[in-house]
């Protein structure tokens, strides 16, 4: 649709596809404007300091935190989740814009680094300057906790940022870069660029010095990609297939209550979302049960109509579907709904068990209400199984006693323990995963550290008698080379 000569979209409320805004699609031309306005406002914003920024940032902060109900509102109409859970995604991206202000000069401070003996009379210093423009391409199924973890802790290290938000949610992104420019210096710092699938591309091809992106593996390998041909280094959060181990010591109750919470809400649209269970086989029966039980009272729906809403992305369901006829198709049970549980633009509960582990459902990632139960004879098999996938982003153990033991034979970026999803709300701790869930890491320190590169700084202190690195240096000073690293380096 053009308007004024200008191409635009609609966001729509998925619900019942109601017109909800038109924006802009950014041109390629129209993105390199704004990535060199950003370019341009970078030098004012690092010279303001930590001090400075943290002072900006925290503003925003309070900002955000005044008017959560509205961008809660927001959220829900353009996602359809229901407005409870978009609060608690709102005051999660508040408390990681938090902490990444406060915590950016202490973890991003020059560190001194001793020199070693054959270089006992220099000072040795890291520091850490910020990489200048980063790109953020943001998801819909969260769209503004997952995006703030590249964004806040980009801004707390001293870059500027475009952020293109997903063509679902656009009114989010617009948003936030509204609400930054009531309290920063200049409105470049953080700005929006809105569009398809194209803008996305010409973000990636723009010249910005890093690029995060969160989405789906496929896509994220075209990313980096098109970012390897300008040697843009990128950050990627893909999908995930993220398991959840159920020991025979298991609080069951628990276990059970926050699994099928981790599997449904959201309508499952959730990356570090429970999608295959590996049960004890001692008290498997005593656990679907429960599950079973639990999902009686889990209904899809409108906001304030259900406890989760529909597939935003509607080509989603036609994946969630083919999952399901797969697994049904191989032998597996459905002791909860099952194909009739497709009900554009929703989904019921569905729980499968006895999931052959060659199925797509198992495979692959489902992104929807859908959880495989499976039986095992003991932990190995477990962890053996919940290793096999070919993701590696979340998972969940349950056990009283050998939970960590188990959650450290896992090949994921992250295990919750006796909880589920917990690591993606504390801000201390880095997000990411392994494998083709992707690379690099958002929140926490190290979430500041990839946002910035490291200069190493070498200093004399005064001059050696015996130059190492002169073409006058003298056979003496190769003998004392020599005899200096086998004294200390060959000892074993």
């Amino acid at each position: 649709m053009t308007i004024g000569g200008v191409l635009t979209f609609n966001s729509l409320n998925p619900v019942n596809d109601e017109i909800l805004a038109t924006f802009p699609i950014f041109s390629q031309d129209d993105v390199a404007r704004v990535v060199t306005s950003a370019a341009e406002a970078a030098p004012a914003w690092q010279s303001l300091g930590f001090h400075g920024r943290r002072k900006v940032l925290l503003a925003w902060g309070k900002l955000l935190t005044e008017r959560i109900e509205e961008i809660a509102s927001l959220i829900s109409r353009e996602t359809g989740k229901p407005t409870s859970d978009a609060t608690l995604e709102v005051t999660l991206a508040i408390g990681h814009l938090a902490w990444a202000a406060r915590n950016a000069r202490e973890v991003l401070r020059p560190q001194s680094r001793k020199p070693g003996i054959l270089m006992a009379n220099m000072t040795a210093t890291v520091e850490r300057s910020p990489v200048g423009v980063v790109g953020v391409i943001g998801p819909w199924n969260y769209p503004i906790f997952t995006p703030m973890g590249s964004i806040a802790y980009s801004l707390a290290a001293g870059n500027t940022v475009v952020f293109k938000p997903s063509e679902f949610t656009p009114g989010v992104g617009v948003w936030l870069a509204n609400t930054f420019s009531e309290v920063a210096p200049d409105d470049a710092i953080f700005s929006v660029v809105t569009g398809l699938g194209e803008t996305g591309r010409a973000l990636c091809e723009s010249g910005v010095n890093k690029l995060a992106f969160t989405g789906s593996t496929r896509t994220a390998k075209l990313v980096a990609a098109s970012c390897a041909k300008s040697m843009t280094p990128v950050v990627l959060e893909c999908g995930g297939k993220d398991p959840v181990i159920v020991d025979h010591d298991a609080d069951l109750k628990t276990a059970a209550d926050f699994t099928l919470w981790s599997a449904m809400s959201n309508a499952g649209q959730t990356c570090i979302g429970a999608e295959r269970v590996y049960v004890h086989e001692k008290v498997a029966d005593k656990f679907i049960s429960k599950m079973v039980e639990l999902s009686k009272s889990i209904k899809p729906g409108a906001p304030g109509f259900g406890q989760y809403g529909p597939a935003t992305m509607p080509k989603q369901i036609d994946i969630i579907e083919s999952h399901i006829a797969d697994a049904l198709s191989q032998g597996a049970t459905a002791v909860v709904g099952g194909l009739d549980s497709v009900k554009r633009p929703f989904v019921e509960p569905v729980i499968l068990t006895n999931v052959p582990e060659d199925s797509k459902a198992i495979t692959e990632e489902t992104f929807g209400p859908v959880i495989i139960i499976n039986r095992v004879k003991d932990m190995a098999e477990a962890i053996s199984l919940s290793n096999q996938s070919e993701f590696g982003l979340g998972a969940s153990v349950w056990s009283k006693k050998s939970g960590k033991s188990i959650a450290s034979q896992l090949q994921c970026g992250m295990v919750a323990i006796n909880s589920t999803t917990s690591f993606a709300a504390v801000p201390s701790v880095p997000f990411g995963g392994v494998k083709n869930s992707g690379y690099g890491r958002i929140h926490g320190p190290e979430g500041l550290l990839e946002f910035t590169y490291p200069r190493s700084l070498v200093q004399a202190r005064f001059q050696l008698p015996i130059s190492f690195t002169s073409f006058s240096r003298s056979a003496f000073g190769d003998r004392v080379i020599v005899g200096l690293t086998k004294l200390f380096n060959g000892r074993g």
